[in-house]
């Protein structure tokens, strides 16, 4: 009798199929971050322009709307809420009095661009990229937001950005070229906040769609949103082989990030927006939050302001 194979302890483990916690028929969610002050999953509808807070453990769900886009969000240090991109630049949101009050807009930026996803590093810096309206002129750019309120340009030359996350060591960022298909790596000097020696880490496959948010989890694995390819896939942080997939019932999957009161939650967005009749009758729940557990746990995320 054959054997049973037993997974590498390398190799995570779904413990259930994904499940849709919230459905919330986004236009295009993004930007999944969990709140571990606020027990609560935030996340955006970035063509929507809203803003949302899923409620552990019992769903409760609530929404913010702006008159322009909202791509991505972090916690802030100090208690006082959140920090924003909105489409040309970062604000900071305080969800109990509604109060946005807007901090910097880049000098620059191409008035056809808008922000996308973006991420804290484990200094307090604010790393988000920008990107053309219409996802097809390499007019974007990645920034680094800090908590002094300066900002500075380090890339350039993208359609559409996606990420960043960091290797466990923090001597990797991991950024998403996604038009391209590639997840880009770049040494990270942690210190001085910058990056160098740009190179390709991972190229999908032409029908594995195309690499959209990201995260590390507590291994320092990096686990990838696909954008077309239904489906969130994880990888080694050294040889970037995949070494699980996560199939779900939406071809456009957005952004992911591990939550819970042990962060062995992985959330997952997606979107509806460009979807057919036809698309959209085989795809119900396009635009829904998903949760998946899983059998290790995440890294939990990093706040802007905090002190490494």
């Amino acid at each position: 009798m054959p054997q049973e194979h037993t997974p590498s302890p390398a190799t995570p483990r779904p413990l259930s199929a994904p499940l849709c916690v919230w459905d919330a028929g986004a236009q295009l969610g993004e930007g999944a971050m969990w709140s571990p002050r606020t027990q609560a999953l935030w996340w955006v509808d970035i063509l929507g322009r809203r803003l949302h807070r899923w409620q552990w453990p019992d769903g409760a769900h609530s929404s913010w709307d702006f008159d322009q886009e909202v791509s991505a969000v972090a916690e802030r240090a100090d208690g006082t809420g959140l920090l924003l991109a909105l489409r040309h630049g970062f604000a900071s949101f305080d969800p109990q009095d509604a109060r946005l009050a807007l901090l910097h807009q880049p000098v620059g930026e191409p008035a056809h661009n808008r922000f996308n996803d973006g991420k804290c590093d484990a200094q307090g810096r604010f790393w988000a990229g920008s990107m053309d309206f219409d996802c097809a002129a390499p007019t974007g750019a990645l920034y680094r937001f800090d908590p002094d309120g300066s900002c500075t340009r380090h890339d350039a030359g993208f359609a559409v950005t996606n990420g960043p996350t960091w290797s466990r060591d923090g001597r990797t960022m991991f950024f998403n070229d996604t038009v391209q298909g590639q997840v880009l790596a770049y040494d990270f000097d942690a210190a001085a906040g910058r990056i160098a020696g740009r190179r390709p880490w991972l190229r999908l496959a032409a029908d594995d769609g195309v690499p959209d948010g990201m995260c590390t989890d507590a291994a320092g694995r990096i686990w990838i949103a696909h954008w077309g390819g239904g489906c969130v896939s994880c990888h080694d942080p050294d040889t970037a082989a995949e070494l699980c997939r996560i199939p779900l019932p939406a071809r456009q999957i957005t952004s992911c990030a591990f939550g819970g009161p042990d962060l062995r939650t992985l959330f997952i967005t997606s979107a509806a927006t460009g979807l057919d009749a036809a698309a959209r009758a085989a795809q119900p729940l396009a635009g829904a939050l998903f949760a998946v557990t899983l059998d290790s746990p995440g890294l939990p995320a990093h706040l802007f302001g905090q002190r490494a």
